[in-house]
Parts: structure tokens; sequence; C-alpha cells
């Protein structure tokens, strides 16, 4: 092999491996991995409310089930059809089949693989009533942790109570409950709460001082000789000068 093929086989080799390091370190640049910070599929959700919240008011079922709005009810269920069917004999899908849920145990539909957290509930649970459906759907995960149903929730209490008389529409086997009674008024006459009794004494924040017996220390009787006196000796009847 004469020098200038050397030259020309070695000038190919060189230039082969300047252009392969060349490659592999663009292509490191361009496609190194990067760490994100937070993973793509965590959803974060901010509740409403917060520590100094005020707590919500029991809701009184017997009241506003016959007024509630049912129309409104199923076009908040909408939000529900991507997981749910409400038909009788309807599919399951990604969560169960929700036609005669209201009255029905927690975890018993047919054909459905529920969560272990949600089969333990139902042990809990006799039926699915109006209470607890409405505090499963305002915040599933923290009713029923570890349930499959990651849906955030429905907070305001009239979205909730218009969907369960939507849901009860649709197949629902519990009556509905007689409204809460009413509180008793207050007697006529009763004085408000807190206030002292008519005639009782009021508290002033000072100590009153004991009356004395005049003549001596408090508690003697007129006449009484005091503490290291001499006592005085009757004088016998008939001796009077």
């Amino acid at each position: 092999m004469s020098d200038l093929t050397f030259n020309k086989v070695a000038g190919a080799v060189l230039a082969t491996g300047l252009a392969v390091f060349g490659l592999k370190s663009v292509s490191e640049g361009l496609f190194a991995p990067h760490e994100v910070e937070k993973p793509g599929y965590l959803v974060e959700v901010v509740e409403e409310g917060g520590a100094g919240a005020a707590p919500e008011a029991p809701i009184d079922w017997g009241t506003v089930l016959p007024t509630a709005d049912i129309a409104a009810g199923q076009a908040t269920f909408a939000k529900c059809q991507s997981c749910h069917t409400f038909a009788s004999g309807g599919a399951n899908g990604t969560g169960p089949n929700l036609f005669g849920v209201v009255g029905r145990k927690p975890a018993s539909h047919g054909g459905f693989a529920y969560s272990p957290a949600m089969t333990a509930k139902s042990a809990e649970i006799p039926v699915w009533d109006d209470a607890h459906l409405s505090e499963f759907i305002k915040a599933p995960q923290r009713y029923v942790s570890g349930t499959k149903m990651t849906f955030v929730g429905l907070k305001k209490p009239e979205e909730r109570i218009n969907m369960i008389a939507f849901l009860r529409s649709q197949g629902g086997t519990l009556p509905v409950p007689a409204p809460n009674p009413a509180p008793p008024p207050p007697a006529e006459g009763a004085a408000p709460e807190g206030a002292a009794p008519e005639g009782a004494p009021v508290a002033t924040g000072s100590t009153a001082t004991p009356p004395t017996t005049s003549g001596g220390p408090a508690g003697q009787g007129v006449g009484a000789p005091a503490p290291g006196a001499p006592a005085q000796q009757a004088t016998p009847p008939g001796k009077a000068h």
C-alpha cells in the first residue's frame, strides 16, 4: 500500500469517527431526558371552604325533595354519563348502572367489580338513602377512601338535591321521608336564654358587710360586756341601796 492510499484510508477513518462522535453529542443535547417537576397525571383539586368555613347545615330531605328540580338534576347528571348509565337494564361502564340506586345496597349491582373500599362500606350502610348519597356525591374520595370513583364531587347542596331527586325518578325504591319537626316556640313570658330570673338579686361585684349590733362587736347583744371587762355581780333582792 502506498503512502497516498494509507493517508486516504486513515483520513476516512478519522472523519468517520469525528462524525459519529459529533452526531452522538448533538443527539444527546437534543433528546436527553429531563425530569419533570410534577407528574403529568397528577390532578390537584382545591376544595371549597377551609378550616374557618362554617359547617354545612343538615339537609331536610322531606322538605326539599318535593320541590326539587328533576330536570336540573338530569342536566347535572350529564357530568356523570361518561362513567354511568341510568336506564333500566343499562350496561355498566367505568361505574355501575345507577337505575334504582336510591334504596339499593352499596356495592350490590350485578356484573360490576367494586373496589374493596366500597365493598367494606356496604357493611356500614344498609342502603343508599338520600343523606348517604349526598355525602358520597359531595366528595367521593373523602367519603369512601379508595373508591374507584375519581369524580371531584358536587359541592353545592342544591345540585346534589336536584340530582338525587332525578335518581329517585329512575327506579328509586325509598319513600320521601317526612319533614323534620319544627322546633317548639318559646313559652309565653319566658326569659331569654342567659337572662336572670325576675326578682333575683343582681350581683354588683362587691361584698356586703353584715350589720353590727350597737353596744359591742358584731353578733353581741345590747349591753353585753366587752371582752376582758370584769363581770358585774347581780344585786340580791332586798339589798338595794
